[in-house]
């Protein structure tokens, strides 16, 4: 099979997607495009590719079979079905977009045009992550207690000023904050380690930056397997630190900041040989805690990036579904939704 062409709009996170596709065995990034030529132009010369300042020029080059969608949040899912419409695979950045409406009218959209179309969860192809959703899934640690998710992450001001940061911590185009904006990593992992999220009560606010919508978020978690949670959400916190999560069971538990494991405590490992296995694998010096994105949003690994492509050209070639549909990650912005809601409204908020 011949390399499958990419065209990537959206050259802020974008410039991570350019690398993932030139970095993948099978993938070509043949158009980029961005409003800001001052930013285009220069993308478009590295990698030798046809440069864009309007996507639907891109969405016309029939030598672009997969669009990866990098513009501000609540453009995507617009964007999305102007690509589906056009023949074109999709992959779309965190969030799908900013309300849960939004992304089921992509899904549609998608579906209607028999396209494939991935989201941008790339912790869940970390090998850690999946060791602890299997210890999960086989009842290891017991009844799920206690799930919760802390991100302790650090913005200047300047990342929401200039023109390529003004749409940051809006409401219209970010759909929030560090909940939405950063939180939404977070809020896929603890759910897609232990199931859907049934209801939640938050608070928010702005502390420590000149946006609108807000900077910090606490939120309590309820799990429809009857585990309570909380998260923590804020990008206020200098010098930034990664992030936290922790799993809590009757037979055992689980700690982990961002990729490096602290603890694997289970009830059935006494001798706690299988935990020196897995601190072995996943603890000590081996995690980049500089590539975190805790402080600086351009220092993120575009090595999950890189699998997620990988996997689409895969699932073109098999003719199968994304490991990471659309459909899967519609539950963050959901609970992200309930969140925003509930520190409205000071009240519990049901999903679904």
């Amino acid at each position: 099979m011949s390399d499958i062409g990419f065209g990537v709009i959206g050259l802020g996170m974008g410039k991570h997607h350019c690398m993932a596709i030139d970095k993948a065995p099978g993938a070509r990034l043949a158009g980029v495009c961005d409003v800001d030529e001052e930013r285009l132009n220069p993308v478009a010369e590295q990698y030798g590719c046809r440069a864009h300042t309007d996507y639907s020029t891109l969405l016309e080059d029939d030598d672009i079979q997969v669009v990866n969608i990098a513009t501000p949040s609540g453009s995507h899912a617009a964007i999305g079905a102007a690509a589906a419409a056009a023949g074109k695979h999709l992959i779309v950045e965190k969030p799908v977009d900013i309300t849960p409406a939004r992304i089921e009218l992509l899904i549609g959209a998608v579906q209607r045009s028999g396209v494939k179309a991935a989201g941008i969860f790339q912790s869940r192809f970390d090998p850690l992550n999946n060791r602890i959703r299997v210890a999960v899934q086989e009842g290891r640690l017991g009844r799920l207690i206690g799930v919760h998710g802390h991100l302790p992450w650090y913005r200047k001001q300047s990342y929401y000023d200039g023109p390529h940061g003004a749409w940051k911590g809006t409401w219209d185009m970010d759909g929030g904050g560090s909940c939405m904006n950063q939180g939404v990593h977070t809020v896929d992992l603890l759910q897609w380690l232990a199931g859907p999220v049934k209801g939640v009560m938050a608070m928010f606010g702005v502390f420590a930056h000149d946006i609108e919508a807000e900077d910090q978020t606490v939120a309590l978690l309820r799990f429809e397997n009857g585990a309570l949670g909380t998260l923590y959400t804020t990008t206020c916190c200098f010098p930034g630190y990664d992030q936290r999560v922790t799993l809590y069971g009757s037979e055992g538990s689980i700690t982990k900041d961002e990729g490096l494991l602290n603890s694997w405590r289970l009830e059935s490992d006494p001798e706690r040989e299988e935990e020196q296995e897995m601190l072995a694998l996943f603890g000590g010096e081996r995690y980049n805690h500089k590539a975190s994105g805790a402080a600086d949003p351009m220092a993120v690994s575009f090595d999950g990036h890189t699998q997620i492509v990988v996997d689409m050209i895969a699932a073109i070639a098999e003719d199968r579904q994304p490991v990471i549909t659309l459909d899967s990650a519609l539950h963050a912005v959901e609970i992200i939704d309930a969140i925003y809601e509930s520190g409205r409204s000071g009240r519990e908020i049901t999903i679904g």
